[in-house]
């Protein structure tokens, strides 16, 4: 495994992702419409109590290069979902680490008590639990449309404590029991850290889901979903829109058809509505400060586009 780690890909031809209307060779980019916005995405801040080898948004205990939102600002965003009618059904919360930011539980019981359900990402360690009453209330008030997805990297602790730290295993799985035990409804996110294919890696979910008594079925892709990992350097193809009929793909299957994520940069006077929930450094994908005026079409003009979304199958949300 960590050879598989260990593996370097061929680097990206600088001539790549530059154009949003033509790739290198000269065709015609792809560029995908928002559908519907299915799923509204709020980053409650990049800092996290772990520094992770591969973090997405490069999380950590000092990264603040995403502040805090408020819950004031959740609540804004909240009513022009209800003023434009767009029809969102999930509001998900993803960080850093989410519960660091004290009004996570208000920012939830605003999203809850409209009626929308709502997903937090965590890695379930102690910022969940100094929560813990509060998220209880939640779980009492609101039932299973609260989803508590634990980020666990692998279903062994080699690999997991390999990307997440020394003794980030055991504390990451007692939260997950402890909130299965409570009544939460719960899911994992993995990542394809070790070289085994996807069906290898549920496989070993599997068998851990099984020996901690938890009913979490592996092979459900929401139950248990299952990352392909990006690095935005490695040469990977752009994608087209011959790249559509080519691969028997949709442009609907992608995220940013039916997905945006909030997020406040640092010194910002107010939040920016992202293209991506994977890239929200990359000033090509800040869509502006309203949903309004992030409702347009967006180029797939990076190589996570190509690798994670249209290649790879991946999404943060799923139903």
């Amino acid at each position: 495994m960590a050879e598989a780690l260990a593996v370097t890909a061929a680097r990206l031809d600088p001539r790549k992702f530059r154009d949003p209307l033509v790739t290198a060779s000269g065709e015609r980019r792809a560029h995908v419409a928002l559908k519907s916005l299915d799923t509204l995405w709020f980053n409650t801040g990049t800092l996290c109590n772990l520094t992770c080898g591969h973090c997405y948004i490069e999380s950590s205990p000092r990264n603040d290069r995403l502040v805090y939102l408020s819950a004031a600002e959740v609540a804004e965003y909240l009513n022009e979902i209800e003023r434009l009618g767009l029809g969102t059904k999930l509001i998900a919360f993803t960080g850093g680490e989410p519960f660091m930011n004290p009004a996570l539980p208000a920012m939830l019981d605003l999203a809850l008590a409209r009626g929308f359900r709502a997903l937090v990402l965590t890695n379930a360690m102690r910022p969940m639990h100094k929560m813990k009453p509060a998220l209880l209330a939640l779980c009492k008030r609101y039932g299973e449309r609260l989803t508590i997805r634990v980020s666990l990297d692998h279903y062994g602790r080699v690999v997991h404590e390999e990307e997440r730290g020394r003794r980030s295993w055991q504390p990451t799985i007692d939260g997950l029991l402890w909130l299965a035990a409570n009544g939460f409804a719960v899911s994992v996110a993995s990542r394809r850290l070790s070289g085994e294919t996807e069906v290898e890696i549920r496989r070993g979910f599997a068998g851990l889901f099984a020996e901690l008594g938890l009913a979490i079925d592996a092979e459900d892709p929401l139950a248990l979903t299952v990352f392909p990992e990006m690095d935005p350097a490695a040469d990977v193809p752009e994608i087209t829109e011959a790249c559509w009929g080519l691969l028997g793909k949709s442009p609907e299957d992608v995220m940013c058809a039916s997905s945006r994520m909030v997020v406040k940069f640092k010194g910002a006077p107010r939040p920016s509505v992202i293209a991506c929930t994977l890239l929200p450094y990359d000033p090509r994908f800040d869509l502006g400060p309203t949903l309004a005026g992030a409702l347009r079409p967006v180029a797939l003009n990076h190589p996570h586009c190509a690798k994670f979304c249209v290649l790879g199958g991946g999404a943060c949300s799923r139903g």
